[in-house]
C-alpha cells in the first residue's frame, strides 16, 4: 500500500526534485513551540518532517540534538505528550511525519502499542538508530503490518553484502549516514556516501536520503548529488534552541532555493 511518505517522495523523483527532510525536537522548546516550527519549516519548502522522540541518552546525535532532548524532557515531554502533538499537526498539514527515537523509549511504551498509537495519530513511520538490521525483524514485522515503514541505514562502511541484505526489505527511505560518529554541523566528504548511494541503487528503488553534517545550502546541494532526499538537523535545531525561529526558517528556504537550482529542470532522479 502507498503511504503518504511514498506519494511524497515519489513525487519529487518523478518532477526531478529532491527532497527536504528536515529534523525538530518534539517538546523544544514546548509543544506549542514545535507544531510552530513544523508549520514554518513547511511553508519553507520542507518535504517532510523528522521528529524527535526526546531520550535521556540520544546515542546517535551530537551535542545540539542532545541539548534539545534534555530540554523538551526538563519541560515534560513524553511519547504521549508527542502523539498529541502529531494530532495537532495534522488538523493543519499532509505533509509527512516520521519519528525518530530510541528502542528503550518505545520498549517502555510498548512497541506494538507505539506503532498503532502513532499511526492512528498521523505519524508515517519510524527511524530507530540503536535498533541494527538483524536485530530489528519483529520490529519490521510488526511496522509492516501497519503500513508503518522502519527506516534502514546504510554507512560508508556498509558491505555490499550487508547493503543488499538492509536494501531488501527497506521501506520508506533509506538513511544513508554521510560519515562516522554523531549528528551535527561539520565538513564531510559527501562523495564518500555518494558512492555508496549510487551502489544501493542496484538493490532497490527506495528513495535514499543522505544525512548527518549538512548546515548550509551548499552542503544540502553537495549531499543530494547521489541522493533522492537530504536530512537536515543540527542547524535548524541549534537556531531553534536560541530563539532564532525566522532565521531557522530562512535557512530550510535557501536550502530549498540551492536544491531546486541545483538539481530541478536537469531530468528525473534517479530510480
Amino acid at each position: 500500500m502507498s503511504t503518504r511518505l511514498d506519494h511524497v517522495l515519489n513525487g519529487l523523483k518523478e518532477k526531478g526534485r529532491k527532497g527536504l527532510i528536515i529534523y525538530l525536537t518534539a517538546g523544544m522548546p514546548d509543544a506549542e513551540g514545535t507544531i510552530d516550527a513544523v508549520r514554518r519549516a513547511e511553508e519553507a519548502g520542507a518535504d517532510v518532517i523528522e521528529l524527535g522522540l526526546p531520550f535521556s541518552d540520544p546515542m546517535a546525535d551530537g551535542p545540539v540534538i542532545q541539548t534539545a532532548s534534555v530540554a523538551a524532557l526538563k519541560g515534560g515531554m513524553t511519547l504521549a505528550k508527542v502523539r498529541e502533538i502529531v494530532q495537532a499537526i495534522r488538523r493543519f498539514s499532509e505533509m509527512p511525519l516520521v519519528g525518530m527515537g530510541y528502542v528503550n523509549n518505545m520498549l517502555h511504551y510498548g512497541f506494538p502499542r507505539f506503532v498503532e498509537d502513532f499511526k492512528a495519530a498521523g505519524m508515517d513511520g519510524v527511524i530507530i538508530p540503536d535498533v541494527p538490521h538483524e536485530e530489528s525483524g519483529e520490529m519490521r514485522e510488526i511496522c509492516a503490518a501497519h503500513d508503518f515503514p522502519l527506516m534502514e541505514f546504510i554507512t560508508p562502511g556498509t558491505t555490499p553484502e550487508r547493503m543488499q541484505e538492509t536494501c531488501a526489505s527497506a521501506a520508506g527511505f533509506i538513511y544513508c549516514v554521510s560519515n562516522n560518529g554523531v549528528t551535527g554541523v561539520k565538513k564531510v566528504d559527501y562523495s564518500r556516501i555518494g558512492k555508496i548511494v549510487k551502489g544501493a541503487r542496484a538493490y532497490t528503488k527506495t528513495p535514499l536520503a543522505v544525512g548527518f553534517g549538512i548546515g548550509s545550502p551548499e552542503a544540502a546541494v553537495e549531499a543530494a548529488a547521489e541522493a533522492d532526499a537530504v536530512i537536515v538537523g543540527s542547524a535548524v535545531v541549534k537556531l531553534l534552541l536560541a530563539d532564532r525561529r525566522d532565521e531557522a526558517a530562512d535557512l530550510i528556504a535557501a536550502m530549498r532555493k540551492a536544491l531546486d537550482a541545483a538539481y530541478h529542470g536537469r531530468g528525473r532522479c534517479r530510480k
